[in-house]
């Protein structure tokens, strides 16, 4: 690969590049970009992306984002503002201003919009969140403990779970007409779900057999299938864009670990553990991961990680302070 970058007379940056193939002596790909010299970051991730589907064969994750919750303050009273960044970690935004708790921030599969969880005073709010417009929108006020909407693949519904007199199930709400419909019945406690990439199942986390476990049911609210059967407490399940593997949080003996199964439950390998390791998020061409990790101590803190499908190439994501809950964007473009 060969490349070059330059500033044009009007100030702005020209970017190109071009892939060889050396054994057949012959370009694979380039392409020329002139934009203004802030967005020199993204063009780069635009280049990157390209480069790695023509040796791949599958899409990049370059050019993609984060939202994340951005902590500040003593341990005890932490300010917890919303936030964004490039996925590398650069070009960090406040997104809010810490005047209310916000929690769970999700990306919608098809634009720029989150949903994520805002608690004013005692109230919890589910509210969708526009990051090029800056518009809010409360979706609905929940008495009791509302846990982690996600969007459905098409982005026109939401799920979550609802805890009412000491049970919580899972619930989906469209988002044009706000009405509600309960997926999940009995007095187990349901929560942590996550569709499908087709939009026909959904994974959840459940202690309805005694034990907290993963499950799986249709998306309208069929017979749930239990997937995970290895010990410890399994929670957080997030299916991979591709919809070949299911990530999880699991807990055992004293240890938090991140790690992934086939969609039927089989074949389930850690991929990492910590001192507290939870929130899996999926680059969108489900080959890497995000989590968070908490560090132990007076002063300790979560710090956002990533990690290969094969459990390599873990590195932290540099971020000003310290970051939990990461929530991986589509493709920008």
């Amino acid at each position: 690969m060969v490349g070059r970058v330059s500033q044009v007379q009007d100030g702005r940056v020209r970017a190109e590049f071009r892939l060889w193939d050396v054994v057949l002596n012959k370009q694979v790909t380039g392409q020329q970009f002139t934009t203004a010299s802030a967005n020199w970051r993204r063009v780069g991730h635009i280049i990157a992306d390209q480069v790695w589907e023509k040796l791949t064969l599958e899409k990049g994750y370059f050019d993609s984002r984060v939202v994340f919750i951005d902590e500040t303050g003593p341990k005890q009273k932490r300010v917890k503002r919303l936030a964004i960044m490039d996925q590398d970690g650069f070009n960090i935004r406040m997104l809010s201003q810490g005047g209310e708790l916000v929690l769970t921030p999700r990306f919608s599969p098809t634009s720029q919009e989150i949903t994520y969880m805002s608690y004013a005073g005692a109230q919890p709010r589910v509210v969708l969140f526009n990051i090029e417009s800056g518009q809010r929108q409360v979706v609905g006020d929940f008495p009791g403990m509302t846990f982690a909407p996600r969007f459905s693949p098409d982005g026109q519904r939401v799920v979550m779970s609802l805890q009412q007199e000491g049970d919580s199930s899972i619930l989906e709400m469209d988002l044009r007409s706000r009405q509600m419909r309960r997926l999940t019945q009995g007095r187990a406690i349901d929560t942590g779900p996550c569709y499908s990439p087709d939009g026909r199942q959904i994974v959840f986390e459940s202690d309805r057999e005694g034990r907290q476990a993963l499950y799986v049911m249709a998306s309208d609210g069929g017979a749930p299938r239990r997937l995970s059967m290895g010990e410890g407490r399994y929670s957080t399940p997030v299916w991979s864009p591709r919809g070949d593997y299911i990530a999880f949080t699991k807990q055992t003996s004293g240890s938090f670990l991140i790690g992934v199964m086939r969609t039927d439950g089989s074949g389930e390998r850690i991929l990492t553990e910590g001192y507290h390791n939870e929130g899996p998020t999926w680059a969108p061409n489900g080959r890497f991961l995000m989590f968070f990790r908490e560090a132990q101590g007076a002063n300790g803190g979560p710090r956002i990680y990533s990690i290969d499908l094969t459990g390599r190439n873990e590195r932290v994501i540099r971020t000003p302070s310290f970051a939990s809950d990461p929530a991986w964007s589509p493709l920008l473009r």
